[in-house]
């Protein structure tokens, strides 16, 4: 009776006395019973002086970025018209970007003008603007024939042996911050006693083993093209490259995933099972959705033929490129991973499917496009080193650098020996010295680690000082002795040695500029893909597959009726053009045979 009393109490007589007493009584019996989650509040809607000082701030940042590019553009193209071959264009870049940070910081001390919120580096903005088309174009331009005949080794590296370092530096860092490390001599193992650099806990530590070993290796892979070393060699290098960046950023995920859980009542053994759970969901699911998406773009640009209306084909190719990166995030599975296998997708079947002017309007934009993305986030890394405030502990930074060359070496050497016994092409003791040597670091280790949310803020800043200067370190000096060590081991082609005592071209762009990929434009009417492909009796596996059901299901055969349309579209484009440059920017063709 006195529970009542004390109910009633708490709630004032109304007319509904009765229904809230129960009401309340059961929600402090019925302890399970879940409440609906409150709706969100509506952020306010920045109106006035706010807004006009908000749009001042983002113009002045799009007008520094703008500018920063320009001034990049303008340093690329010196190097190519003075023929400065020696030097790669991301060393080029990155130099300019701490130089120009350098300049920005005297202006700040100056107190002449205040740019530290405009030449931030926004991690958002670099996975959600920059990075996309980056992997896209990695994916889409990838010689295929060569990847898919390496396709084992180079998934062996790019998985399991970005997993193998992920593991090596993050477990070193983990064992280095407790108090231990090891020392090796003569077979025998001293675990000795020492406080040796800042403290990480185990999730933090697999993080940051995570994305430092995200390779990078640009300079390495324009020497190679340079240098015309062994095929082999350079898709090894750069297709693990190309997968190894979706893995970096999927492991880093997997160890924040674990951070933001509570994993104390959780044993070791748990906690590995559900990272390595969480792990393949993202690895495989990503993959999936990025195939299937590029799949169902071939079908659709199959089945409706945009072929005479160029702009609306190329809209839609952009649509599909940018629509599984925005699908997969939006339902928590990793955007990069499955815009690389959808490029990969799309330049193998939508491709073909396309008229000769998208194809080629298609690969020169996305080349465009990859180009300014990497220059602005090279530009910003050298921009990085003044933009915020660091923590530098030299016994770190010399130990992760240690762990980092050392964790590559446990990577490359065992595999490889262990692929040799699959592999007809065996990878030579100095093949395994050049990949274990171009495990350059770029962009993405950089982004990661500003994306980390690391508590307290000194922790943060000191793993975002290291991985720049592990960046810096590898592009600097191990890319830029890289050609020399090539030329050293003796790797390159005779030929090419002889061909290359006088000029060396390491200009990517210039390299992309003055060439269409022959495998990118296809023109096989149905007789000439039977007589290449279908009645080939060395074909085999997957390619046999591809060839006989796969390219036939998904890609448009052209008659010759399509060809010729094909090539009257480009031959009046190209008509057009040069009547265009003929009459010049004023005047017509009859003012011009006037004057002759």
């Amino acid at each position: 009776m006195g529970e009542k009393m004390a109910e009633e109490d708490r709630f004032p007589n109304t007319t509904h006395e009765g229904f809230n007493v129960t009401l309340h009584t059961t929600l402090v019996v019925t302890t399970k019973l879940v409440l609906p989650t409150p709706a969100k509040p509506i952020l306010p809607v920045q109106t006035g002086e706010q807004a006009q000082q908000e749009e001042q701030s983002s113009g002045m940042t799009i007008f520094f970025s703008l500018l920063v590019l320009a001034i990049c553009i303008i340093l690329v193209h010196l190097l190519i018209r003075y023929r400065l071959h020696f030097l790669p264009e991301s060393v080029a870049v990155v130099s300019l970007g701490i130089l120009m940070g350098a300049v920005i910081k005297i202006i700040e001390f100056k107190k002449l003008a205040n740019w530290k919120e405009e030449e931030m580096f926004r991690p958002n903005m670099f996975f959600l603007l920059l990075l996309p088309p980056i992997i896209f174009e990695s994916g889409y331009s990838l010689h295929k024939g060569n990847f898919f005949q390496n396709i084992g080794s180079i998934t062996l590296f790019a998985v399991f042996g970005t997993a193998i370092s992920a593991f090596v530096v993050g477990g070193g860092i983990y064992f280095l911050g407790q108090g231990f490390f090891f020392c090796v001599y003569v077979f025998v193992c001293f675990i000795l006693q020492a406080d040796v650099i800042s403290k990480l806990n185990m999730t933090d530590s697999f993080a940051f083993g995570s994305l430092i070993s995200a390779v990078d290796p640009v300079a390495t892979i324009a020497i190679f093209n340079a240098l015309h070393v062994d095929p082999v060699l350079n898709m090894l290098v750069f297709g693990e490259s190309i997968l190894n960046d979706a893995v970096s950023i999927v492991l880093t995920n997997t160890a924040e995933g674990l951070t933001r859980k509570n994993m104390s009542d959780v044993s070791g053994w748990q906690t590995f099972l559900q990272a390595l759970g969480y792990f393949l969901k993202m690895f495989f699911g990503s993959a999936a959705l990025g195939t299937l998406t590029g799949l169902i773009s071939a079908l659709v640009l199959k089945h409706i033929d945009l072929r005479k209306t160029p702009s609306l084909e190329f809209g839609m190719m952009i649509i599909f490129a940018y629509l599984p990166y925005g699908l997969a995030e939006g339902i928590s599975l990793s955007g990069i991973m499955a815009i690389l296998f959808s490029g990969i997708v799309m330049s193998h079947y939508t491709h073909h499917n396309l008229s000769p002017v998208t194809q080629i309007l298609m690969q020169q934009t996305l080349r465009t496009v990859a180009f300014l993305c990497e220059t602005c986030v090279f530009a910003f890394l050298g921009l990085s080193i003044f933009s915020f405030p660091h923590k530098f502990e030299i016994s770190f930074v010399i130990w992760c650098i240690v762990l980092v060359l050392f964790a590559r070496a446990v990577n490359i050497f065992p595999l490889s020996y262990l692929l040799n016994f699959f592999r007809d092409h065996k990878i030579t003791p100095k093949m395994m010295f050049i990949m274990w040597f171009s495990g350059l670091r770029g962009a993405i280790p950089y982004a990661l680690s500003l994306h980390l949310d690391l508590e307290p803020m000194e922790k943060r800043q000191l793993i975002g000082t290291t991985t720049i200067i592990i960046v810096l370190f590898t592009i600097l000096l191990l890319g830029g002795s890289t050609m020399p060590l090539i030329r050293l081991m003796d790797i390159e082609d005779a030929k090419a040695r002889r061909r290359n005592k006088k000029d060396v071209n390491l200009s990517k762009t210039e390299k992309m500029g003055n060439t269409i990929e022959s495998e990118h434009l296809s023109e096989l009417t149905e007789e000439e893909y039977e007589a290449h492909y279908i009645r080939r009796q060395d074909l085999k596996g997957f390619v046999w597959l591809d060839a006989k059901y796969l390219n036939p299901f998904f890609t448009r055969r052209l008659t010759q009726e399509d060809l010729h349309h094909g090539r009257i579209q480009m031959k009046t484009l190209t008509n057009k053009w040069y009547e265009e440059v003929r009459q010049g920017p004023s005047g017509s063709e009859d003012d011009e045979q006037e004057l002759l």
